[in-house]
């Protein structure tokens, strides 16, 4: 005797440890027949399904995300966080931009890939927050377009000249400080931790606005208790509409396979670490043994703080709850 075919779901979402059991098939998510489709670079897919809806489920930034949802996007979060890290590192100025405090960033012109990126979110959160600083007078310029076509910046956010690539614009010194990731910067290898244009073409070294961002990053989650989340899962109102227990059967399968993952990291196996399993050790030894958490309660004041900073940023219209935002598996 056959059993009932599952659902069959659309699903685009990248291969790291804790999805690595659920994409292989270790993991089956109950009553659903999943199609995983690959996409590379995955942020890829973040711009698909906000724009076209292509997935039956999404991984997706959580600030496009919430600006999505904000506007109407027919798809909800659930609380599942793909990837987790904190954000006083990564964001670097330039050794003759005069930069010696965050105020200091005042009145300069800051690099970022887009403004809705939410490490940029992150980090400008805490700048205001934590160091003060008056986002409104620095120049943000941004050399890619925002995944949500209708957000509408804020005056103070400029596209790149002609174009061009942050990186040289960094490196020319129109731009005084950018975020790494976003600009092409590599690390130098030099013993002072200073920083240079990835290709290697100017001498010019860069240096990390929080050069001690680790313990700055530890004490302000033992003040906080916020650890920034990264990538959710979304799925498709139709879906969870005309199968809501699809909601249950996903966040359980997501917690199966990274249980998987979090025993694998337990045995200790350190000669077949990648970089993200030792980046996932390190978080251990601040948020304690689970660093990737699952759930609204668990994760309330990452979502509270993320949504208030997108608020006052100027990329949602008002401050939800989070509720509002993620499915709640829990209620």
């Amino acid at each position: 005797m056959h059993s009932a075919p599952g659902i069959p779901l659309k699903i685009a979402i990248a291969t790291y440890g804790h999805t690595a059991a659920l994409k292989g098939g270790q993991v089956k998510i109950a009553g659903v027949e999943p199609n995983f489709v690959e996409v590379k670079p995955i942020i890829a897919a973040f711009r698909r399904m906000v724009r076209d809806v292509e997935f039956d489920v999404c991984e997706m930034a959580p600030a496009t995300y919430m600006i999505a949802r904000a506007a109407g996007a027919p798809f909800k979060a659930l609380p599942v966080s793909i990837f987790r890290r904190f954000h006083h590192a990564g964001f670097v100025t330039r050794g003759d931009a005069g930069i010696e405090v965050p105020k200091d960033l005042e009145g300069k012109r800051a690099g970022v890939r887009a403004w809705s990126v939410t490490t940029g979110i992150w980090t400008r959160g805490i700048l205001s927050e934590d160091h003060g600083v008056d986002l409104s007078k620095i120049t943000w310029v941004v050399d890619d377009e925002e995944h949500v076509q209708s957000l509408r910046l804020p005056p103070n956010v400029e596209r790149a000249p002609a174009g061009r690539p942050l990186v040289d614009l960094m490196a020319e010194g129109y731009l005084s400080a950018a975020f790494t990731a976003n600009a092409g910067i590599g690390r130098a290898g030099a013993p002072t931790g200073g920083w240079r244009v990835a290709d290697g073409g100017d001498a010019q070294t860069y240096r990390e606005l929080f050069p001690d961002a680790a313990a700055r990053e530890a004490e302000w989650y033992r003040r906080t208790g916020v650890y920034p989340i990264h990538g959710v899962i979304v799925v498709k109102d139709r879906v969870l509409d005309e199968h809501p227990q699809v909601a249950r059967a996903l966040f359980d399968a997501f917690v199966e396979s990274k249980a998987r993952y979090l025993a694998q990291l337990a045995r200790g196996d350190t000669d077949t670490d990648t970089d993200t399993d030792a980046h996932y050790r390190a978080m251990q030894q601040i948020v304690g043994a689970d660093p990737l958490p699952y759930g609204i309660e668990a994760n309330r004041p990452s979502i509270d703080r993320l949504i208030r900073y997108c608020f006052e940023q100027q990329l949602l219209p008002r401050q939800f709850a989070a509720e509002d935002m993620f499915i709640d598996i829990e209620g």
